[in-house]
């Protein structure tokens, strides 16, 4: 078995990718790398949230060519699996565990708005067009979201200068999410994604 230490932010993406509940870190990497069982003989990953450690075997492709499996043997063989995800993704950082502790539908809205913001700070402000029919559902002040209409409710979106409306039903929250999504440059189909996780 091989040691290997990665960093907080790879651990968060790995964990963030968690699907079910017990799932191990070994089956996390084998989806996002799109390995299948079949080409690898041994792959298992264990990581250790305290130490945030990785300890790996080495993967070794099957081969048909003797020759090819006897250089294999001869060699240190490493397993290279470089996570290349584009940096600008908000999967990359919203942490499926810690949206889940959040307290209620307003909080994990403020949690998912705080990573869209963390993720995309440099396009954020396309959010402030986004508004209802007689609502301004963002700003970048309380005052300006009181002074748009009445029962506002503004919230800060945590570590940033804007502030969102969160007086809503749980519905009109989740488009929101859809149209932040939409105009931070997300699929339709990831627009969708990130609604479910309200």
């Amino acid at each position: 078995m091989k040691q290997i230490d990665i960093d907080d932010e790879l651990y968060q993406y790995i964990a963030s990718n968690t699907q079910s509940i017990g799932e191990s870190a070994s089956t996390i990497l084998r989806r996002l790398l799109n390995l299948s069982g079949e080409k690898i003989l041994t792959a298992n990953v264990e990581l250790t949230q305290n130490n945030q450690t990785a300890t790996t075997s080495t993967a070794i492709l099957k081969s048909s060519d003797p020759t090819a499996a006897e250089t294999t043997k001869k060699q240190t063989p490493v397993a290279h699996a470089p996570v290349q995800q584009k940096s600008d993704n908000i999967f990359n950082v919203l942490n499926k565990e810690e949206l889940a502790m959040q307290k209620g539908v307003v909080g994990r809205f403020l949690f998912i708005l705080s990573a869209f913001y963390r993720t995309h700070k440099t396009d954020f402000s396309a959010v402030l067009d986004i508004k209802g029919r007689d609502r301004v559902y963002f700003a970048t002040s309380k005052e300006d979201l009181v002074n748009s209409g009445s029962s506002m409710n503004p919230k800060n979106i945590t570590d940033s200068e804007y502030w969102v409306m969160t007086n809503s039903n749980t519905t009109r929250k989740k488009m929101m999410l859809h149209e932040v999504a939409l105009c931070l440059g997300y699929s339709a189909e990831q627009a969708e994604k990130i609604r479910d996780y309200l």
